[in-house]
């Protein structure tokens, strides 16, 4: 054991996260590499993220150098940056940096989902600029109220991205899900991710526990809600983000299983893909704890499962070569 390796192991024990390092697969799972369909970078004196609170825990930069110091033994073969909710007068140069990057065979991020101001009538030359590039695959832009959801400029929009080949992430609040399934099936042709197993409160399905706060949603509907989504052949999910929500050494699988094995079921092993949300899932804990507890969440399914889990069915998605 190296002095990283040592410092690591102290750290997990000191933070209550015993166990997660022994949840390494054992049956070549993940042999091939993992595919990290959520990963965040930012430099802070090239962009500015109106989101981030002076003086927080994030407001520092996160290069390509720290990735992949936090994956390092993780088997992280391909990752895919996502947009950073930049300034909107960097929306452009944050996508025209990332194609940069995705250029560069020296580091994981071989694709991108880019910002883009989905509501407006301006979007479509926007998005043109990058008709064919080869590593742009997608779109995300927040959308947080019923009106946003209905609006016919987004509608025109994301079916525009459908004729482009192109996906679009719903980021939406728990209780727009439902919403949220009407407005997949009306851009059939396009394809769709859940962020975040839809932003999932894992504190709903765990009424016992003293957070400092009360859950910010109800388990049941937000299962129905899910259920309906995923009856929309269209949209996939991804297990990301959760661990984010949880005080930081109070996370377990007991706590996140409710959350991740409803989605699991509800979509199918088809249609879920790994994401890290690196490094915002450091809020909860360091990303190698949550890839952790998740294979322990998931080690009860089928290799060729937790194979589309990890890898396939992102490389299938996105078009990775």
């Amino acid at each position: 054991m190296n002095r990283r390796q040592f410092l690591f192991r102290s750290v997990v024990a000191a933070t209550g996260f015993e166990g997660v390092l022994r949840a390494e697969p054992q049956d070549g799972v993940d042999a091939l590499g993992i595919v990290d369909t959520h990963q965040h970078l930012w430099n802070l004196s090239r962009f500015r993220l109106p989101w981030l609170k002076a003086g927080g825990e994030l407001t520092r930069d996160y290069t390509m150098a720290d990735y992949q110091k936090a994956t390092e033994g993780l088997r992280i073969a391909k990752a895919i940056y996502m947009e950073v909710a930049v300034a909107r007068e960097q929306k452009l140069a944050e996508a025209e940096h990332v194609v940069k990057i995705c250029a560069d065979k020296n580091n994981p991020t071989c694709a991108a989902v880019i910002g883009g101001f989905v509501l407006e009538s301006s979007f479509k030359d926007y998005i043109l600029q990058f008709k064919g590039n080869p590593y742009i695959k997608g779109v995300r832009h927040g959308l947080n109220n019923q009106k946003q959801l209905e609006d016919d400029q987004l509608i025109q929009n994301l079916r525009l991205l459908g004729s482009l080949d192109m996906s679009f992430d719903l980021l939406v609040p728990p209780g727009l899900i439902g919403q949220a399934a009407k407005l997949v099936e009306r851009c059939g042709d396009t394809r769709f991710i859940l962020d975040h197993c839809g932003n999932a409160d894992p504190l709903a399905f765990a009424g016992n526990l003293d957070w400092g706060r009360k859950p910010q949603h109800h388990a049941d509907q937000w299962k129905r809600d899910v259920d309906t989504l995923a009856s929309r052949t269209n949209v996939i999910c991804k297990i990301s983000g959760i661990i984010a929500r949880v005080p930081k050494g109070r996370a377990t699988t007991e706590v996140l299983a409710p959350v991740v094995r409803h989605c699991l079921d509800a979509f199918g092993p088809d249609r879920v893909v790994f994401g890290s949300d690196w490094p915002v899932c450091t809020r909860g804990a360091p990303l190698r704890v949550w890839t952790g507890l998740l294979r322990k969440i998931v080690r009860n399914r089928s290799v060729k499962e937790r194979s589309k889990l990890f890898r396939t069915n992102a490389i299938r998605f996105y078009g990775l070569a």
